[in-house]
């Protein structure tokens, strides 16, 4: 019979297997293409790739290679369960991702270490980083700033933690009607892809906002790329209408830099 010390540690050992085959079990989820975040999934595949074209073409790599992106180091802020920070990092990027929420990082830790993959992933906000000089070649912000009230002050932390001749990608949601009925009535209310009072429409950002933020901190806006959703089809595509959801890529350019102008 056991004594009240062993009842203890047996029960707590049961209670952490349970954790774990729980937290399991939410990883593949997550990443199951056929579950309920599999639209999720396709946005963030969609989304992965032309972050891929433009790391690879604004520092010169061959995505051919077996890991094109070695030695670059990077940041996700806001990582999640880690959909961008693992296909990175397997291609060779030095991967860091932070999230504000503990249980994210708790899935995305377990998942990256059960494919032995390297990535120091940190509970914290992009402020609690050491910010005494810039760290990162790449910063990924996205799905972000929507949800946080002092925007530019996100937006100047970014910037700070950027090398000088980085790439930063911001992917986030355009405030105009379209995106009100589509992201908002369409995705939250109809369609049930996501919780109702997921986004509030007030916090969208315009390219032309993100790309002001920006310019106080000596960056410059190189592109916009829009991602629409095809709903017979259901898939994401790259498009050139940035009405709801768009990337935008900008650097801390060498001197003589020309800055690319977006339309009002």
């Amino acid at each position: 019979m056991l004594d009240k010390s062993q009842l203890s540690r047996f029960k707590t050992k049961i209670d952490s297997q349970t954790e774990i085959a729980k937290f399991d079990a939410l990883a593949k989820e997550w990443r199951d293409p056929q579950g309920k975040f599999k639209h999720v999934l396709g946005f963030n595949q969609t989304r992965l790739t032309a972050i891929e074209d433009q790391i690879a073409s604004h520092f010169n790599r061959d995505l051919t290679q077996d890991i094109p992106f070695d030695g670059l180091s990077l940041l996700d802020i806001g990582c999640g369960v880690g959909l961008l920070c693992e296909p990175l990092a397997s291609q060779g990027a030095q991967v860091t991702g932070i999230d504000a929420s503990e249980h994210n990082i708790t899935l995305a830790r377990r998942h990256a270490n059960s494919w032995s993959i390297p990535i120091d992933y940190r509970h914290c906000l992009a402020d609690d980083l050491p910010g005494d000089q810039p760290q990162y070649d790449v910063i990924l912000n996205t799905e972000v700033i929507e949800h946080v009230e002092d925007q530019a002050a996100l937006v100047a932390t970014c910037c700070h933690l950027l090398k000088p001749g980085g790439l930063l990608v911001m992917a986030t949601l355009n405030r105009t009607l379209r995106s009100y009925i589509i992201g908002i009535v369409g995705a939250e209310y109809i369609m049930r892809y996501l919780p109702i009072g997921t986004h509030d429409w007030h916090h969208f950002v315009t390219p032309k906002e993100l790309d002001e933020m920006l310019t106080p901190h000596g960056l410059s806006t190189k592109a916009v790329e829009g991602m629409v959703f095809n709903p017979f089809t259901r898939r994401w595509k790259l498009s050139g209408n940035s009405a709801v959801n768009y990337l935008l890529y900008a650097s801390k350019p060498p001197s003589g830099h020309k800055r690319f102008q977006l339309a009002k």
